[in-house]
């Protein structure tokens, strides 16, 4: 079972990178929509590719931080129950939710997503308005790298929560002991 915990902390890594760098952004979605601001009321000017940016900094924020949040139990959860329950007890509830409800998102956001993605490729989708920043395609592959980033931090949180339930004592969400 160590080894299953072992698995899962490798598969952490690519949400716990994301989730030490991405975190900038924020700083930039904040500096990019004040000055669009700015620029409106003060200016009485508008940018269409700055306003964009906004846009696509904020999706990009939100679509690949999601497995970061997973990691850290940061999600949305309604725990009436949950909380009272044993360490075991919780494991089980976790395995059923990524089997039953988050691995199947991911399926069939992949299955519909894939097509879309790559018809935006396939002609190089350009700005979503007028005079917007061109590489529309770009910004509907995020789409993808949240359904893969969402589904290896599932499959990583699965594995913990099956060494829990084998017996192993372990954090099923969360960084590693000395780490977070």
């Amino acid at each position: 079972m160590q080894r299953l915990v072992t698995i899962s902390r490798v598969l952490d890594w690519p949400s716990r990178i994301i989730g030490r760098w991405l975190p900038w952004l924020v700083a930039a979605v904040v500096l990019l929509k004040f000055t669009t601001v700015a620029m409106r009321y003060l200016f009485s000017s508008t940018s269409i590719k700055l306003q964009d940016s906004v846009i696509y900094a904020h999706a990009t924020l939100f679509m690949l931080m999601a497995g970061y949040a997973f990691l850290r139990d940061d999600h949305v959860r309604v725990d009436m129950f949950y909380a009272r329950m044993t360490a075991r007890g919780k494991a089980w509830v976790d395995a059923a939710c990524v089997l039953f409800g988050v691995l199947p998102l991911c399926a069939l956001l992949a299955w519909f997503g894939w097509p879309y993605v790559k018809a935006a490729w396939a002609i190089r989708e350009g700005a979503l308005f007028f005079g917007g920043l061109p590489g529309t395609y770009l910004l509907k592959s995020v789409i993808l790298g949240f359904v893969a980033l969402l589904a290896v931090q599932s499959l990583a949180i699965l594995l913990r929560a099956v060494a829990v339930i084998g017996g192993t004592e372990t954090q099923v969400f969360g960084e590693p002991p000395g780490n977070g």
